[in-house]
């Protein structure tokens, strides 16, 4: 599998949370702001088969590293969490982890968006380097002043989009990076956690 170094793009992090997940008095109050609405969530696809390798091809399942029973237990996890949230727009990247990621959360209400496809089934640097500007853009502004949007993707994209590398602790599969207006990112909740709250 092949990993694009990462853009130079300007980071999102100056004077706001740095990525990793948080939890106790913390995870309470950004659970508190994420019931409020006005957020873009950044929904990375639940846990995953690690056995499997991806071939870089979107309409090849078998060629993909597809949600593990677990992932498909926390996608419904997530997407009862979700339910209790002022949701607005919910968009999918069309790689089969994250669409089935989306479709058991959230249904038919998860739209395809091709701009949140994984960085390696993006072979064009350009055409890569359009859909990180769209995430940066996105994640800065909500569908409404009380909407929670969620964007179901990947781990790549996202650090491409923050200017740096992002890790399994910083980020694990299931988890949901929050940002307010603006593009500051508040926090990063872990599924268990946004499920227990």
């Amino acid at each position: 599998m092949r990993r694009r170094g990462f853009l130079l793009l300007p980071t999102l992090l100056a004077g706001g949370a740095q990525a990793a997940t948080v939890q106790g008095d913390a995870a309470a109050a950004l659970m508190a702001r994420l019931r409020r609405g006005g957020v873009v969530v950044v929904l990375r696809h639940a846990i995953t088969d690690r056995s499997q390798a991806d071939r870089g091809y979107l309409s090849d399942r078998a060629g993909q590293r597809n949600l593990s029973a677990a992932g498909r237990a926390q996608a419904r996890a997530l997407g009862q969490a979700f339910a209790r949230l002022p949701l607005g727009q919910v968009l999918t990247s069309p790689v089969f982890r994250a669409r089935d990621t989306a479709e058991l959360a959230f249904g038919a209400r998860a739209v395809v968006e091709p701009r949140l496809t994984a960085d390696d089934y993006t072979p064009d640097a350009a055409l890569l380097e359009a859909n990180i500007a769209w995430l940066r853009d996105r994640i800065r502004s909500p569908s409404a002043p009380d909407a929670v949007d969620v964007l179901v993707g990947h781990i790549v994209p996202l650090g491409m989009a923050l200017g740096r590398g992002l890790g399994q602790a910083d980020y694990p599969e299931g988890a949901s990076a929050i940002f307010a207006p603006g593009g500051r990112l508040l926090g990063v909740l872990a599924a268990g956690t946004l499920g227990a709250a």
